[in-house]
């Protein structure tokens, strides 16, 4: 992780995702995502487009990864990592999750899993996004 940004912004890599929730009779449940690319667990995240904002990122690439329609609600975070020898930078916002239809696996994500927290910590492969989810659930008990 690095602090210093590269003086051309066309180093930078970024992108949005979402930290996914929804009510169930269990309880709240979180969203996580696997990628076969990389035979990982996450959230749900993707590089911008052309024109698109860091919230429209977030929303579109949620929708593509999971077919869900969602409703963004307040900033999670952000983490900053290096991929090879450029910078990327990753936005998430807290989203709840509506009109659910049943996931349909797609070329970036074949499986979906709703967990509550411990098992989302447990369960997700990079640190950053444990870190991510922690400081939301230690900013939620504070207020």
């Amino acid at each position: 992780m690095t602090n210093r940004l590269p003086d051309d912004s066309d180093d930078v890599i970024q992108a949005a995702g979402g930290l996914v929730w929804r009510e169930s009779a269990l309880g709240r449940k979180l969203l996580v995502v696997h990628r076969p690319r990389y035979d990982d667990w996450s959230f749900p995240k993707g590089k911008m487009e052309a024109g698109e904002t860091w919230t429209q990122t977030a929303l579109r690439e949620v929708a593509e990864e999971t077919g869900l329609a969602v409703t963004l609600s307040d900033f999670a975070g952000s983490f900053s990592y290096l991929v090879g020898k450029r910078v990327k930078v990753v936005l998430y916002w807290n989203m709840k999750a509506h009109h659910e239809t049943p996931f349909v696996p797609n070329e970036e994500v074949d499986r979906v899993k709703w967990l509550n927290v411990d098992e989302a910590l447990a369960l997700l492969d990079y640190e950053f996004e444990r870190t991510l989810l922690q400081t939301v659930m230690d900013r939620a008990r504070e207020s």
